[in-house]
């Protein structure tokens, strides 16, 4: 049995039932006991919104059939948490942190958590977010929610954990969970990830299904593993990735996905690479982000990657123009959608969640307004001439002309880019002062991503983000094992107060 929970890999838990050595039903009360010693005392991370009160029931059962019939794969046993968006029928909620879901039922499970289920995973518990994934109000807290309240950075307790998968990066950096699932449209796994020192995987939309999710727009969600190493989040992948009648744009994976994306593990996965490096926009908004990006660029190059340096994304500076009547358009369509085929909800539509907030305005409002959540519902549906104009060019921007083109003219594998800058401090008064990232192509694009951590400045995580064409998860997983092997950045939290300046 590993001598800690904390940082132990899903293989050496797996490793450790397989020897009789632990149980999953103890593992889960390792989990349950940390997470009551750091999460809701100690430093009060506040990234476990809640546990599933039947977690040590499913994982008994779960002991039972492995001394029968052995276990189902790498997750039988494995405790993994789930962002609150994420549904499920059992007796935990799902409320993407808002008072105004609290009650709501879903008909049925998220597909995602359905196949982590077959695949043997106990689904442990629920975790915070940024209320409703960071789309309520421009002027939003990172990680902060009416339901579960702020969620805390561990690296530096005053920092940001970024958004809105901020629970689901917490819990893994803490050693709450052996893994999570987030959620992304434009840097929601990517940016926690990095933000709190652990690997997250940004997937190509389509590879995994987001039917039971609560949306923001179905143009650029995904769902995607978040985990203390590359090959955790690998593993979970391969547990997750299907065709989902519920979910159209999965008929697309049929012959892309893979069961097993641990096969492209490789320590020597960068010799042979050409990896790019898009300067204009992704570079030069923070220093301490560059120069971590700069180091890893040398690291690459020794471990006998080509490096095309500069590689730029032509068209960088203008894409993304449109992004937000997008993402406007797109959300009153899908969150009225979704709040419709609830079984039970108090609210019905993305009107009645405004009207909501409004008559709970102290306790949803208190920080924060919900300016999208009023410009969404003035938005006209998904045949406006306006919305479907800027869909078409922020595809165009993002794909032919974006990320294709860069790739297509140095021929290279991937590109390589600083994730974010280092979290800044939590203000409720004026919302996050992120200054900038590389989530957008990707995201516009709705292509592949993976942060990997890559170091640390003044105490707090800073990762770089690897990105591909569509379904190139296998190449971009064996890139960032393969960096993080020879580098071995990441790190336990060590719950400082505040920022070590010395």
């Amino acid at each position: 049995m590993p001598r800690s929970l904390e940082e132990a890999t899903i293989s050496e838990l797996q490793a450790a039932m397989e020897a009789g050595e632990l149980t999953s039903r103890a593992l889960v009360q390792g989990y349950l006991d940390r997470i009551a010693k750091v999460d809701r005392a100690g430093p009060k991370l506040n990234s476990v919104i809640e546990v599933n009160p039947d977690a040590l029931k499913i994982a008994r059962r779960l002991d039972e059939e492995r001394r029968r019939k052995g276990p189902r794969g790498p997750l039988h046993g494995i405790p993994v948490v789930l962002k609150d968006n994420i549904a499920t029928t059992d007796r935990m909620e799902t409320t993407a942190g808002s008072l105004a879901l609290v009650g709501s039922r879903p008909r049925r499970e998220a597909y995602v958590v359905r196949m982590l289920r077959d695949a043997g995973a106990v689904i442990l518990g629920k975790t915070n977010l940024s209320e409703w994934a960071n789309f309520r109000s421009n002027n939003s807290s990172s990680g902060w929610s009416a339901r579960g309240g702020q969620v805390r950075n561990p690296y530096v307790l005053d920092r940001s954990p970024c958004g809105s998968s901020s629970g689901s990066a917490v819990a893994v950096a803490a050693s709450l969970a052996a893994a999570s699932l987030g959620t992304e449209t434009d840097g929601s796994v990517l940016c926690p990830s990095s933000a709190n020192g652990i690997v997250g995987i940004k997937t190509t939309i389509g590879l995994v299904s987001r039917a039971g999710v609560v949306p923001i727009a179905h143009s650029q969600d995904t769902v995607g593993p978040m985990a203390r190493t590359v090959a955790d989040a690998a593993i979970l992948l391969g547990a997750m990735v299907g065709v989902d009648r519920d979910d159209p744009s999965t008929r697309s994976s049929a012959a892309k996905s893979r069961r097993d994306y641990s096969r492209f593990l490789e320590r020597d996965g960068m010799k042979g690479a050409r990896i790019g490096v898009p300067r204009e926009v992704y570079f030069g908004y923070s220093d301490t982000a560059d120069a971590i990006a700069e180091a890893a660029i040398r690291k690459m190059r020794r471990l006998g990657a080509t490096v095309v340096d500069p590689a730029d994304i032509p068209t960088a500076k203008k894409m993304g123009e449109g992004e937000m009547t997008v993402l406007l358009h797109e959300f009153k369509a899908d969150l009225n959608r979704y709040l419709s085929g609830l079984a039970s909800s108090k609210v019905r539509s993305l009107k009645e969640v405004i009207a909501f907030n409004e008559k709970h305005r102290g306790k949803e409002l208190k920080y924060f307004g919900q300016d999208l959540f009023i410009k969404a519902e003035e938005t006209p549906g998904l045949k406006d001439r306006k919305y479907l104009k800027a869909l078409k060019r922020d595809l165009l921007l993002s794909r032919k002309e974006g990320i294709d083109y860069a790739l297509d003219k140095h021929r290279l594998d991937a590109l390589v880019a600083p994730t974010n800058s280092p979290p800044w401090v939590v203000d409720h008064v004026d919302g996050d002062h992120g200054v900038g990232g590389s989530s957008q192509p990707t995201a516009l694009a709705g292509y592949p991503a993976i942060t990997v951590p890559a170091g640390f400045v003044f105490g707090l995580p800073v990762g770089i983000t690897f990105m591909g064409r569509a379904y190139s998860e296998p190449t971009l997983i064996r890139l960032a094992y393969a960096y993080e092997q020879a580098t071995g950045h990441r790190a336990p939290p060590k719950y400082l107060p505040t920022t070590a300046w010395e």
